[in-house]
């Protein structure tokens, strides 16, 4: 005699009074996955329009951006260097002050700077030279810092003389 084997599936019903847990957290798993994948698409589709990628696919929608990113650290390093270069070259503290009072018969200059620049008072002696003002008294400290304090009389008649 053959002997033959027969599986039967038998379905046991669960109560329906009960709560099904498994069903419950599975459920509820789901439901958690769907928003997460709902908001890591809109996350992606965000980069893509920040980053004109036409892109679609996620590994791609990434490389995108991270190249983006990298453009915008080479601009931003580009930008610092040049402000950097025009600070070096023309920076706010190394101009001097100035300021000019009128006085009765006369004026008080006072030029100060941070920092001693040399021929800067050749060139203020030059300026007041072209200028026609004539320094009656002068001080002037050109040791770790630049001062000057003129006084001056009455301004001469501006003329130039030139050789032809």
């Amino acid at each position: 005699n053959p002997l033959s084997l027969r599986w039967e599936r038998k379905t046991i019903e669960k109560p329906k009074t009960k709560i099904n847990l498994e069903e419950k957290v599975g459920r509820s798993m789901d439901s958690r996955r769907r928003g997460k994948n709902a908001s890591m698409q809109r996350k992606l589709q965000q980069l893509r329009s920040v980053t004109n990628s036409s892109a679609v696919n996620k590994a791609s929608i990434i490389v995108d951006a991270t190249r983006y990113i990298e453009e915008l650290k080479q601009k931003v390093d580009g930008l610092n260097s040049e402000l950097g270069t025009a600070e070096s070259s023309i920076s706010q503290d190394e101009l001097p002050m100035v300021t000019v009072e009128t006085l009765e018969r006369g004026f008080l200059i006072n030029v100060f700077s941070e920092r001693n620049c040399p021929g800067m008072l050749g060139a203020i002696l030059d300026a007041f030279e072209e200028l026609g003002l004539d320094v009656l008294d002068a001080r002037v400290s050109c040791e770790d810092t630049f001062q000057l304090e003129a006084v001056g009389g009455e301004v001469r008649e501006y003329t130039r003389i030139y050789n032809v």
